[in-house]
């Protein structure tokens, strides 16, 4: 019984002292907002997924979205354990939430910065903010900065206030890559995405 009670002990003070196992069943999930061509995203980001998951030691596995603002509500419900925000969702996400950034996307270059493009086809005919009068356009959602809230300051600044009157039509198509295959397409005459997308 004494021996028991010595085991039982060293144990507990084992378990107390030494580092934690992580299980090979354990995932981190990390989610990720549908900028681009899933396919082509999946594959951005497996290398990071395998690093991550060597590091940490368990399974770190990314999850590719439908939509900008399930990620907020994702993280919300407490379905997510890390996001790669937009930069529009993440300033939502760090005041409606209290998430705080651990880290922000670098190029090659050091830059950090994301630029917004507004762009037509060569043959649309359209030249000026003027000759978008009565256009459709495509935007990528309403929550993100450079599919469509840079699109609404640059036409604020050139004189458009209200976008409904001014544009025949506009829509949101989900990810930068679908604005641009509208917009080559003839579905839409206008399109805003990031610029790197291009």
């Amino acid at each position: 019984m004494k021996r028991l009670s010595i085991l039982i002990i060293c144990v507990l003070i084992a378990a107390l002292i030494l580092p934690t196992a992580v299980h090979a069943d354990e995932e981190f999930l990390i989610g990720l907002i549908p900028e681009e061509n899933i396919f082509r995203q999946v594959k951005r980001h497996k290398p990071m997924e395998a690093y991550l998951t060597k590091k940490l030691g368990m399974n770190v596995r990314f999850t590719i979205l439908s939509r900008y603002p399930h990620i907020i509500k994702r993280f919300v419900s407490r379905n997510l354990d890390g996001a790669f925000f937009g930069i529009f969702t993440a300033v939502l996400a760090m005041e409606d939430l209290k998430v705080e950034p651990i880290a922000r996307p670098v190029k090659l270059d050091g830059g950090t910065t994301a630029r917004g493009v507004i762009f037509v086809r060569k043959d649309s005919g359209i030249n000026s903010v003027q000759d978008m009068k009565g256009r459709k356009a495509a935007f990528v959602d309403n929550v993100t900065a450079t599919g469509y809230l840079y699109a609404l300051a640059y036409f604020k600044q050139n004189g458009v206030n209200n976008i409904e009157s001014f544009l025949s039509e506009y829509y949101f198509t989900g990810s930068h890559d679908t604005t641009v295959y509208t917009v080559l397409a003839g579905r839409a005459d206008i399109g805003s995405v990031k610029q790197r997308i291009l």
